[in-house]
């Protein structure tokens, strides 16, 4: 996995060196007036003034797509490598250089003589690009510890960060946990000039309905699946796939599978919880294809063992608890000598497979009855007669907008806000923030069918801003490179022309999907609910003793920070031992998460 950082004065380069911090538990010293670039393997293009830094990960996107590359740059991109030739298209094409450059990547293009640079990063926000702009100076990495270590960048938090960590359970982009320091959303660069910098969207998602028959759609599906997988996998020996049983982990082993004579090597996770183990689902897609499955049992033990690893592993605090059989998946796979994965993530969001799409589409038959008649008849029969608590819940999400409805189970819209939090902590952020950022993208998923305006939203919120962490940091910390087939541009593409009603069919999730891959998925993982690698920590932690400890541990510390109200941490204590430990735990592993996550860093 690649990672870049460096950063650009126009007052020329100076003398003096700096500490520039690369990767999770590693660290590159380099001096000042060079741009360092570290295994770069497709996440990183670097080029500066006279001097071109290599990095030949990128060399797949110009060769793949060679319709802008005339006789001269496709030269340098063979004898010079991918850095030449995309610092010459720089030169020539400005910013609009993103626009030929297809795949993942974060892209850092420097012309020091000229006092300017690019930054970018890929389409769906796969690969990270952290900045600050610092007076007249860019300092940027893909981590955001290589910015903090730069002496110009200041290291004090952001108040409003830790309240968007609660209710995101990570700090969603363009924001991050520091003050001055700011993250890249999909699709979306940088261009810095005479000591300024301006930002702008070059691409987003175009939603249409194509009129095509199923059937069409159907063959059109199985042919990009083979592509993008192809494209993604690499040697049979070094590659293998995760598999946790659901529809695109399954269908990714199952292309694959088709594409080798030995049989795939897929990774599964599993769980000694009731409700949480996924690992007949597994088998199931294994012997279904002929694949070697490879299954590990995540313990109580091996949880307590990864957090301190997990939150050393992350630039900033990060609270989705999967990272640990995300983690505990890709080192299986590593420790048996792979080299990389190939990951399902992605479907959910292309293809409408997450419940909430289906019961927001029940929401949404309200705003088409009749204003008279709600006013008249619906709402004061549900608010003032007895005997409708259903028909009142009903009516009362129904009317609140998109996208706010969709947090109305957000566990900090379940309390009142100066229950949980000191009013001194309160009295510095902005709590509509949360629900702002996600009005700006809704705003820019246009006029979409509302199943398609929400994939629009998950692509940032759920996939870049968290997803695609979770795995990408992942498998770097078990020193593992990941790719994903279904997000390849190829596929999301396709996914956005398909027919709104063809997604979700009525309430059916993944309707399209589901039926363009019977005969191929085994019946039993297309009658498989959604589950994923979810994490049993509420449980554990009533059940493992060491686990409870160490939680309650980390809550008191917590508490001595001052920005929760002693109560609550008491009542969410007493409701996870007397309650729903489940419900509990996620919001106790949040603030796990974020102590931990707070003395590993210093703060």
């Amino acid at each position: 996995m690649g990672s870049i950082c460096g950063w650009l004065s126009p007052e020329g380069a100076p003398t003096d060196r700096n500490t520039l911090a690369g990767m999770a538990e590693a660290a590159v010293t380099e001096a000042a007036e060079t741009f360092q670039a570290m295994a770069p393997e497709r996440a990183a293009l670097v080029a500066r003034g006279g001097e071109v830094h290599q990095a030949d990960g990128l060399l797949a996107a110009i060769e793949g797509h060679p319709r802008w590359l005339d006789a001269e740059l496709d030269r340098l991109a063979r004898d010079q490598g991918a850095a030449a030739a995309l610092l010459a298209a720089y030169r020539r094409f400005g910013a609009d250089l993103v626009l030929h450059i297809r795949g993942d990547f974060a892209l850092a293009v420097l012309d020091g003589d000229q006092g300017e640079a690019l930054l970018a990063i890929d389409r769906l926000g796969i690969r990270p690009l952290a900045f600050a702009a610092e007076g007249s100076q860019l300092v940027f990495g893909s981590q955001i510890t290589s910015v903090l270590a730069h002496p110009a960048v200041a290291t004090r938090q952001r108040p409003q960060a830790l309240f968007d960590y609660l209710y995101f359970h990570m700090v969603p982009s363009p924001e991050t946990f520091f003050e001055g320091i700011e993250k890249l959303r999909p699709g979306e660069l940088l261009s810095y000039r005479d000591g300024r910098a301006e930002r702008r969207f070059y691409w987003h998602l175009r939603f249409t309905e194509e009129q095509r028959p199923e059937a069409e759609l159907a063959d059109a599906l199985h042919q990009h699946l083979r592509h993008c997988v192809e494209a993604c996998r690499g040697e049979p020996a070094t590659t293998g796939a995760f598999l946790s049983g659901g529809l695109d982990s399954s269908t990714v082993v199952g292309v694959l599978q088709g594409l080798q004579d030995t049989p795939a090597d897929a990774y599964a996770i599993g769980f000694d919880a009731e409700g949480f183990d996924e690992m007949e689902y597994a088998r199931a897609t294994a012997d279904h294809f002929g694949a070697r499955l490879h299954a590990y049992y995540v313990t109580p033990q091996d949880v307590l063992d990864a957090i301190p690893k997990v939150a050393r592993a992350y630039d900033e605090p990060f609270g989705n608890a999967s990272a640990i059989p995300a983690y505990y998946c890709a080192r299986q796979a590593r420790e048996d000598g792979k080299t990389r994965l190939l990951a399902g993530d992605g479907g959910d969001e292309i293809f409408a497979g997450n419940a909430r799409y289906a019961k927001q589409k029940l929401f949404a038959l309200y705003e088409r009855v009749p204003p008279l008649l709600k006013k008249l008849l619906i709402e004061p029969a549900a608010f003032h007669l007895p005997g409708l608590g259903k028909v009142r819940s009903y009516v009362e999400q129904a009317r609140v907008p998109m996208p706010e409805r969709l947090e109305t189970y957000n566990f900090l819209h379940r309390f009142a806000l100066q229950e949980i939090f000191a009013p001194e902590f309160l009295a510095q952020v902005d709590t509509e923030m949360p629900l702002e950022l996600q009005r700006q993208r809704w705003a820019r998923c246009g006029e979409a069918a509302l199943v398609k305006r929400m994939l629009c939203l998950d692509h940032k919120f759920t996939l870049a801003d968290n997803d695609l962490r979770k795995v990408n940091r992942m498998c770097e910390l078990a020193g593992i490179e990941v790719r994903y087939p279904l997000l390849q541009e190829e596929m999301v593409e396709f996914a956005t022309a398909i027919p709104a009603n063809l997604l979700l069919k009525g309430q059916r999730l993944r309707h399209f999907y589901r039926r363009a891959m019977r005969g191929f998925l085994a019946e039993k993982t297309l009658e498989k609910h959604k589950h994923g690698f979810g994490l049993p920590f509420g449980l554990w932690m009533k059940e493992y003793q060491p686990l409870k400890a160490y939680a309650h541990q980390r809550l008191r510390e917590a508490r001595a920070r001052g920005y929760l109200n002693d109560a609550f941490i008491n009542r969410i204590i007493e409701a996870h031992e007397t309650g729903h430990a489940t419900y509990y735990g996620v919001f106790i592993w949040v603030l796990v998460m974020l102590e931990e996550w707070m003395q590993a860093h210093g703060q």
